[in-house]
């Protein structure tokens, strides 16, 4: 690939650009990666994808800048953060405390911070264990904490590496929810998972680490043919004559037979999209919203008016 190009064949609005970038580990030793030339754009998910081995780590490492390349160069440097594969948990401090501590680091006051942090370890269901020293998690507990200090100072650019490994099931949702909400905002995540079903029908572009290159694959666009995998939510809404939905990573987008719009989104992202339409300006109106396949039940959510949505 041309180290100029984005996955979209152009350069505006690049959060982040890899110019002939190699990467290895010893002066003289074999090439992890070679001439890689990519862009990430802003408001986009990206997937890397690669055999066990072939790099990917370390590419998602140059990514966040945790790694300097050995050859070429990184153009642009947005608020970063980052999920390693492996998070260190012996360090002398409690997981709230770990989190507080960063949090200043990131220029967040006090108690900015330690409310973050607090709110974060609620939200993925590690509350209980706020003031556990981090070397006596348990991986997943571990786990946790690593996904909330990445999140704590809203990146800009979020890499994670397998970041859901060792999640519980309630967890990995809320992961997946995150990443929703950083795209829609407008940040841009790029992530490595083992899965290959995760966050299927939300990938804007997929690159493949294979030897020392890393190639561009088809994006992942969603289209009416692309179903999300898993748990789904039918949304049928109105909006202004002509106007296309808000973009909302993982929609799928056909006719209703009233004239309106189906939005089919995978269920971990349809508040996301429910936030997005009512947000829009002018705002659509939400017809009803309804359990697509997949889902544990066929329930539907009759909203004759905005307000009912935004109070759900």
């Amino acid at each position: 690939m041309e180290g100029d190009q984005d996955a979209y064949g152009g350069r505006a609005d690049l959060a982040l650009r890899l110019d002939g970038v190699g990467r290895r580990y010893a002066v003289g030793g074999p090439w992890v990666l070679r001439g890689v030339g990519l862009g990430i754009r802003a408001g986009t998910l990206v997937r890397i994808e690669g055999a066990n081995g072939t790099g990917k780590s370390t590419l998602l490492r140059v990514i966040a800048g945790i790694d300097a390349p050995s050859e070429g160069r990184v153009v642009g440097r947005p608020r970063t953060a980052y999920v390693p594969e492996r998070f260190p948990a012996a360090l002398p401090f409690t997981a709230v405390g770990y989190l507080t501590h960063l949090g200043r680091i990131h220029g967040l006051a006090k108690g900015e911070a330690a409310r973050g942090a607090e709110e974060l370890l609620e939200r993925f269901g590690a509350g209980s264990y706020a003031r556990t020293p981090l070397s006596e998690l348990s991986k997943g507990s571990s786990q946790k904490v690593a996904v909330a200090q990445a999140l704590l100072a809203g990146p800009e650019l979020l890499v994670l590496d397998e970041a859901w490994t060792g999640l519980d099931a309630a967890a990995r949702d809320e992961l997946d929810r995150t990443v929703a909400e950083r795209v829609a905002e407008g940040g841009a995540v790029v992530f490595v998972d083992h899965d290959p079903r995760r966050l299927a029908g939300a990938v804007d572009v997929t690159y493949a680490v294979v030897g020392s290159e890393v190639n561009l694959r088809t994006p992942e666009a969603t289209s009416e043919t692309t179903a999300p995998q898993g748990p789904s939510v039918v949304i049928e809404a109105q909006g202004p004559p002509g106007a296309p939905p808000p973009a909302t990573p993982g929609i799928v987008t056909g006719h209703s037979p009233e004239g309106g719009l189906r939005l089919t989104v995978a269920a971990t992202h349809s508040d996301v999209a429910l936030r997005a339409l009512l947000g829009a300006r002018p705002p659509w109106h939400v017809v009803s919203v309804s359990a697509g396949s997949g889902a544990a039940a066929a329930s539907v959510l009759e909203a004759d008016s905005e307000s009912e949505v935004r109070g759900r």
